[in-house]
């Protein structure tokens, strides 16, 4: 397996409707492209509570690169995004790493 990082730094304020639009669109267009998350966070403590961060599980490299690909192009992702974006923009960044486990590690 190999996970994803994401880490989403949004503009003061709008972390809510960050949060909205994955609960409420977001996953069910992520489910119909077999993109499997590994678990979401906000920052309790910490240098940015404006963060959201989350993990997606991938079989592969090429896994990703097809079904990421297949969902950035969907225009069911693109009307969920402009129009929670009508009232401004949300996110100020975007990181992402992708990872492997450690031989060691309790996730595989």
């Amino acid at each position: 397996m190999i996970y994803e990082l994401r880490i989403y730094d949004c503009l003061p304020g709008r972390l809510p409707a960050l949060l909205k639009r994955f609960s409420e669109q977001t996953l069910a267009i992520w489910e119909r492209h077999g993109i499997r998350q590994a678990g979401f966070f906000t920052t309790a403590i910490g240098e940015n509570s404006n963060r959201l961060t989350y993990f997606i599980a991938w079989e592969s490299l090429a896994e990703r690169e097809a079904k990421w690909a297949a969902f950035v192009t969907d225009p069911a992702w693109h009307r969920a995004r402009d129009e929670s974006e009508r009232d401004g923009q949300i996110v100020a960044n975007i990181s992402s790493q992708l990872l492997t486990p450690t031989a060691f590690s309790s996730v595989k």
